[in-house]
């Protein structure tokens, strides 16, 4: 895989930076939906650095914890970068090699635990589509708690959203034959540079949501209540047992 930036470089760089290809930078897309988070390649600005790792966090759990088949581009997981080249076909030496002495750890930890969630929790690998957004198994709500309504989703300024998996609509079968239902989740997705307070839906807030994952602080030991802040770009995973049980 050649083509487009690795993580790392995506929240590294605005724009492609292929002048080792010999093509005067003409080749390779321009269209690559990238944040360069205040700086245009390597720095040692602390700020910038907790930001871009803070970016790395929020971009895996999008992808690890959606429907389907993820597609990580190997060494993501390790903070591998290519030095801005999207379009590194040609190059056989340290742009496209694995550099082993510079693993950023504390990603790939973050990654595992990830793949543990999504490996741990069938909910994560269904193998059919959602029945439709008015589907139990799948709802989308605002900030507020409130259903996402066409509207909701054509606010081209929005950059948050709610997203609930019911686990018991989808049980899976143990090797007895016992059908057993996954537990349920909530995931806030806070894109804006600034914290917002998410409000649990008013029927499920009388449940227990406990924190499996905050990007913005792995770490973070917390039960929320019906209100939930979610700093900025981040995303936080709540989980909840099955059917609701406190």
């Amino acid at each position: 895989m050649h083509d487009g930036f690795t993580l790392n470089d995506l929240v590294s760089y605005n724009g492609k930076h292929n002048e080792a290809n010999g093509e005067d930078n003409r080749d390779g897309s321009d269209d690559n939906r990238s944040w360069n988070c205040g700086v245009e390649g390597p720095t040692t600005d602390p700020d910038v650095l907790v930001l871009r790792a803070r970016q790395k966090r929020a971009l895996l759990s999008t992808l690890l914890l959606s429907a389907g088949v993820p597609l990580l581009l190997g060494g993501d997981e390790l903070g591998r970068t290519q030095r801005g080249n999207n379009n590194a076909y040609c190059q056989d030496n340290e742009i496209t090699w694995f550099d082993w002495s510079t693993v950023d750890h504390e990603l790939l930890e973050f990654t595992r635990d990830l793949i543990t969630v999504r490996r741990r929790h069938q909910v994560f690998r269904r193998r059919r589509f959602a029945t439709g957004p008015a589907a139990a198994d799948l709802r989308w709500f605002t900030v507020s708690g409130t259903e996402m309504t066409d509207e909701n989703w054509a606010d081209p300024v929005a950059r948050s959203v709610a997203m609930f998996i019911d686990g018991a609509t989808d049980p899976d079968v143990d090797p007895e034959g016992t059908l057993l239902c996954d537990d349920d989740f909530l995931v806030c997705i806070n894109a804006r540079w600034e914290p917002l307070t998410f409000t649990v839906p008013a029927d499920l807030a009388a449940r227990r949501w406990d924190v499996v994952c905050d990007t913005f602080e792995p770490s973070r030991p917390a039960t929320p209540g019906p209100h939930l802040q979610v700093r900025p770009r981040s995303a936080v995973i709540l989980r909840s047992l099955a059917g609701g049980v406190r």
